[in-house]
């Protein structure tokens, strides 16, 4: 069937409409500004920094300590310049809301600065990450060894991004600390704001729909499972009903603590003490004392007998 090329003419007027919307809705279009970040560079700087962070596991095979040099220094050399100029978009774009162009300040220099006290952070972020692989080790009896965490663990890789992240929200970039958290939110279905606070031996196992908020405070040896929230209760507001940002919302998790599947604890002033257990789908917004176990009661499972049917009987079981 023919196409009908006086429909194709209608577009050109589409294209019209489309484009006006830009002058009517324009708080969800960037023209005729400061260039944001780019999205693709910086998932890029992501790749980079796990090829640094994790050698020999991801794209460069045939690594030794003969040749590995080299190889990280051309990573650093490219690394520098990359994150340099994306830093000072995202510090030009923070500092000016009007998206002025025109100052006076020199946000390459900042940028470069952010960039070199960011990968200075390198050396120590290794040696923390080695904790959170060993701490997968530990507390997953379906490991035969680390490679198979570092390959396979969709926890380790949402770790890993949200520790890059952290540390250039500690160097005060802003923008592309959330870019980074949200790419990996998208590819393991694990959302860590990087402005929470996670400490050291820290393991997600399975890990799908773990929420871990901004201000969220996480001790050390800490393991939790899928689907655990680590949310706000409530949004503060001040007096004319705009939402405080700064405040404290999200739960403080004390260390070696166990959080099993689909618990949820939330709010700023709610903590779990250290070496406390929290079962599968317990809801708390209120703190728990140290070396605490919090458990539903057990459900009554009800169960229809096939053979009952016809006779309209259920058969109940306590299980």
């Amino acid at each position: 069937m023919a196409s009908d090329l006086r429909l194709k003419e209608r577009l050109p007027e589409l294209t019209d409409r489309i484009v006006q919307t830009y002058s009517e809705v324009g708080s969800i279009n960037h023209l005729g500004h400061c260039p944001l970040p780019n999205y693709k560079l910086v998932v890029e700087v992501l790749d980079a920094l796990k090829e640094i962070l994790y050698p020999g596991y991801r794209k460069r095979e045939g690594l030794h300590l003969g040749n590995v040099t080299y190889h990280v220094g051309d990573l650093i050399d490219g690394l520098h310049d990359t994150m340099t100029t994306q830093i000072a978009r995202a510090l030009r774009y923070d500092a000016t809301m009007e998206h002025d162009c025109t100052g006076s300040t020199d946000y390459e220099a900042l940028g470069q600065t952010a960039a070199i006290r960011f990968l200075e952070q390198i050396p120590e972020l290794r040696k923390v990450l080695a904790l959170d692989v060993a701490a997968a080790v530990a507390g997953d009896p379906a490991v035969k060894h680390a490679d198979e965490v570092i390959f396979c663990y969709p926890g380790l890789e949402a770790v890993t991004v949200y520790r890059i992240a952290h540390q250039l929200h500690q160097c005060h970039v802003p923008l592309i600390p959330r870019m980074m958290t949200e790419w990996a939110h998208s590819t393991t279905g694990i959302d860590i704001h990087p402005g929470a606070r996670i400490g050291k031996h820290f393991f997600i196992d399975h890990g799908t729909g773990v929420v871990i908020g901004e201000t969220c405070e996480i001790g050390e040896h800490v393991k939790i499972y899928q689907g655990v929230t680590l949310g706000a209760l409530s949004f503060p507001t001040d007096g004319n009903g705009n939402v405080i940002r700064e405040s404290k919302r999200h739960p403080t998790i004390e260390d070696r603590v166990v959080l099993y599947a689909n618990a949820t604890v939330l709010g700023g002033e709610t903590i779990i003490g250290h070496d406390s257990v929290i079962g599968s789908s317990v809801w708390l917004t209120k703190s728990v004392a140290a070396n605490s176990t919090v458990t539903l009661e057990k459900p009554r499972l009800r169960i229809r007998a096939e053979e009952l049917e016809d006779l309209n009987v259920e058969a109940n079981y306590e299980i």
